[in-house]
Parts: structure tokens; C-alpha cells; sequence
């Protein structure tokens, strides 16, 4: 039975999925804390200190069986996370004991492990987002010549396509794309920077050689699978790291916002519609009611990483000196949440854009209903070729479409500017031959060719670079 007696964050029971869970949990932050502190002892190891390989071996057979009950008893005692921790694997570990955290101060474990959490949490964000794009790819692909009518100020314009609209979804994801790559491939660790991140007291262990402790990082870093560490620190990693990060999942955010707010549009317009299952409810009230739901929930969640970027901006800016300690508990609810939030909005991402259904008769209504207006430009030049006046001409048809825009609004009646430019003798023209301007694929302009140029020369080299990360489906809980 789940605890119903005590708060349950959202993220983790309704939204987030269980990999990105398992990023953010107690048990992967200790688990690399071990392996830091095996990697911190391995590089003193490699550069001169008296630690043994017997050592090394005792501290690698306990990295994953983490004896969390007599951490949990000594922390009631010393008050001190990390130092209870160090206790805790020192007695699964008698003979190596005395070298864990050799030299290191709590940040070594604590800052190091934060930054290796939120690149990996990077790399599942990036690997959804891919997914998201691929199937927004298809999507684009697919309807890439279907006109549909187009909005300025949602009010009508001239003609786009379906997948040409969807094609400005997939562009603020492909920033997206290459914000993400940028800031991962450019994360640093922390390294071994010591108190106040000069190193004395790795100085102090190496007898001053300068050599030896800049080595000390480098070794770490390549251990823990990154190419650096940062040249120069406080106590901890400086906190606009936190922001980029924040920032790139913001970024995400507000691509799926404008993504989501879009599909809410066409669906109250019944032209494209997001998943709606068989046995879904609408509403409690009104059993007809198709409310898009996933799209709705795609908008608050990212509102909430939208604002939550304030806090390590603030943070950031707010830490004096080397350190102070007023970041801790503002990163353990910022950082993760941001990480929990996004991973759920990408899974409804995917599930609303694999599942997106369109309603092509709807959309040629909608079209054709103000096609004439978006015509006459194309009329009124033909009828100037056959010796007409362009200026008069302007005018009766500026005239005739408030005319036929009055009938629209006022009277409920279909458009019939088509009707009242025929029977104006300025025009001498047919219904017939007026007809002939009302195929939409005239107003579309360059929208089909520039999809296929986007997916060609922007979108698809990517996916073919990371085909091994896609492939996958989102089921929501919820």
C-alpha cells in the first residue's frame, strides 16, 4: 500500500519515468560517491601515495552493497552526511579505511556527484528529445503538402501546409538539440579542489608538487568518464553551472509549450486532435467533451520549469565568497524537479505527436471558407492583364469583401465574395473561371519544398547520427 498519511511529490508518482527517477536517487548518489572515493585513491595511488592495490580491491568489492543502516545510525550521531558515509564504508572496508576521502573535503563527493547526475540526466533528456523530433519528423513528412489555413494574431492568413506548421515545432527543438549537446559536451567536474579550492591540502600530501596535484584532477575526471575538470573553483563548482542546465531544460519547456498550446488551438477547431483513448473521460459533466488533456498537462508542467530557473539564478548570484551553504536545500528541490518535470514532458511529447490525429475534411472547410479573400490579389491581377483598371479594381474588391465578410459575421452565411465579384461588371469574369483561383496548393507557396529541405539537410543527418537512441514509445501513468 502506498503511504496515503504523508506528501508524495507528483513528479515521481504521476509524471516522471522510472530511469529519470533512478538518476535523482538516494541510492545512484551514493553508489558515486563510492566510486569517486575509489577513483580519488586509485589517482593518489598512480601518483606516489602509500595506498595498495589491496586497498583499491577491498574499497571496489563494496561500491553497490551500501550498508545504509549503519550510515543512517552514525549521521544520528556526527550530525555530517558524507562523514557518516566515509564511517560506513570503512567498516565494510577495515584495511582501506584510513585513505577514504584522503585529502578531500565534502564537496569532492557531494559537488562531483551533482555534476555527474545532471550530465546523465542530460543524455536521457537528449535522448527523449531525439525521439520527439523523429516522430515530429515523420509527422512533417508526412502532411508536408496538405494546405491548411494559416494564422497571424489567430487571425486568418495566407495558406500553409500541415507540415509545414509542424516543421516550426521541430525547429525549436532542434535548438533545443543544440543547446543540450553544447552544455554536455563542455560539463566539467569539479576535481579535488580542497577547502577553499586552492588544493593545500593535496599540496600538503604530494609535498608541494604542483605537477602532481594538476594531475590528481585530470586522473579523476578521466576515470569518471569526463575530459576535465574546471581550472579554478570556490569550495564547491560554481553555481551558474546549475543555471545553464536549468536553462537548456527551460528551453525544452517552452518549445513544448508552444508545441502543446498550438495542438489546444486545432483541436478546439477539430482539425487535429491529440490521443484520445476508448475508454477516456472528458468530463464529469459532459460525457461528450474531448479535452485535451495531454497537451493541458504538457503546458503546466513546463510552466512550472519555466519559473523554476529563478532559483539557480538567484542561487548563483547569491553565494558569497568561496562558499556559503544557503544553495543545498534550493538545489536538492531545483535541480531534480526541473530534471523530473521535463522527462515527463517530453514522455507526453511523444505520446501526443506518435498518436496525433488529423481531419482533413475540416481543415480544406476551414480553407476554403476564406480562401476568396486570400484569392483576390491573384484576381485582381488577371483581370488588370485583360485591361482593367488596378486601382478601381482594388477598390471594388475592398467593397465586396466587407460585403462578403458583413454576410459571414453578421448573417451566418457561407462566403460568397466568389459570387459577388462575378456579377460586378468591373471584373467580367466568370463563377466559373473565379473557381479556377480556389485550388489552396496556389497559396502555399515554397511550404512543402522548404520540409523537405529542413527534414534533408537539418533534421535528418541528426537522427541518422543518433538512430541508435531512438526507437522509443511513452505510455503515461496518468
Amino acid at each position: 500500500m502506498p503511504n496515503t498519511d504523508r506528501y508524495i511529490s507528483p513528479l515521481g508518482e504521476r509524471y516522471a519515468s522510472p530511469e529519470m527517477q533512478f538518476i535523482f536517487s538516494e541510492d545512484k548518489k551514493f553508489r558515486t560517491w563510492r566510486r569517486l572515493w575509489i577513483a580519488l585513491a586509485e589517482s593518489e595511488k598512480e601518483l606516489g601515495l602509500n595506498i595498495t592495490d589491496e586497498q583499491i580491491d577491498e574499497l571496489k568489492a563494496h561500491k553497490d552493497d551500501i550498508n545504509y543502516d549503519v550510515a543512517r545510525e552514525r549521521e544520528k550521531v556526527v550530525r555530517h552526511d558524507v562523514m557518516s558515509h566515509v564511517y560506513a564504508y570503512g567498516v565494510q572496508c577495515p584495511k582501506a579505511k584510513g585513505i577514504i576521502h584522503l585529502g578531500a573535503t565534502s564537496c569532492y563527493v557531494g559537488d562531483n556527484t551533482d555534476l555527474i547526475i545532471m550530465t546523465e540526466g542530460l543524455r536521457l533528456v537528449k535522448k527523449k528529445l531525439l525521439n520527439v523530433m523523429n516522430e515530429l519528423a515523420k509527422f512533417a513528412d508526412k502532411y508536408r503538402e496538405m494546405p491548411t489555413l494559416a494564422f497571424t494574431h489567430y487571425q486568418p492568413a495566407q495558406p500553409t501546409t500541415v507540415g509545414k506548421r509542424a516543421s516550426l515545432w521541430l525547429q525549436d527543438l532542434l535548438l533545443d538539440y543544440e543547446d543540450i549537446t553544447y552544455v554536455i559536451e563542455n560539463m566539467k567536474l569539479l576535481g579535488s579542489k580542497g577547502t577553499t579550492g586552492t588544493q593545500a591540502s593535496f599540496m600538503e600530501l604530494f609535498d608541494g608538487d604542483e605537477t602532481k596535484v594538476k594531475k590528481l584532477d585530470k586522473l579523476i575526471a578521466e576515470k569518471m568518464g569526463f575530459k576535465a575538470c574546471l581550472p579554478v573553483s570556490g569550495q564547491t563548482y560554481t553555481r551558474k553551472i546549475d543555471t545553464r542546465v536549468l536553462n537548456v531544460l527551460a528551453g525544452i519547456a517552452a518549445s513544448a509549450t508552444k508545441f502543446s498550446n498550438d495542438i489546444r488551438l486545432l483541436q478546439h477547431m477539430k482539425e487535429i486532435e491529440e490521443p484520445f483513448e476508448k475508454n477516456q473521460i472528458g468530463s464529469s459533466a459532459m460525457a461528450y467533451k474531448r479535452n485535451p488533456m495531454r497537451s493541458e498537462r504538457i503546458a503546466s508542467l513546463s510552466r512550472y520549469v519555466m519559473v523554476d530557473t529563478l532559483n539557480p539564478e538567484i542561487t548563483s548570484a547569491t553565494q558569497w565568497f568561496e562558499r556559503t551553504l544557503d544553495d543545498s536545500a534550493n538545489k536538492r528541490l531545483s535541480v531534480p524537479e526541473a530534471f523530473l518535470a521535463v522527462d515527463g514532458i517530453l514522455d507526453l511529447y511523444l505520446n501526443v505527436v506518435d498518436g496525433l490525429v488529423v481531419y482533413p475534411k475540416v481543415i480544406e472547410k476551414h480553407l476554403m471558407a476564406e480562401l476568396p479573400f486570400m484569392a483576390t490579389e491573384n484576381i485582381m491581377m488577371d483581370c488588370v492583364k485583360r485591361g482593367g483598371d488596378r486601382q478601381e479594381l482594388h477598390e471594388r474588391i475592398r467593397q465586396l469583401s466587407m460585403e462578403a465578410g458583413k454576410n459571414v459575421k453578421e448573417k451566418g452565411l457561407d462566403n460568397n465574395l466568389l459570387e459577388l465579384i462575378a456579377a460586378d461588371p468591373a471584373f467580367g469574369v466568370t463563377l466559373d473561371e473565379l473557381k479556377a483561383h480556389m485550388d489552396p496548393s496556389r497559396y502555399t507557396g515554397r511550404a512543402a519544398s522548404q520540409v523537405s529541405d529542413f527534414l534533408k539537410e537539418d533534421i535528418y543527418p541528426i537522427l541518422d547520427e543518433n538512430k541508435e537512441e531512438l526507437g522509443l514509445k511513452a505510455d503515461i501513468s496518468v
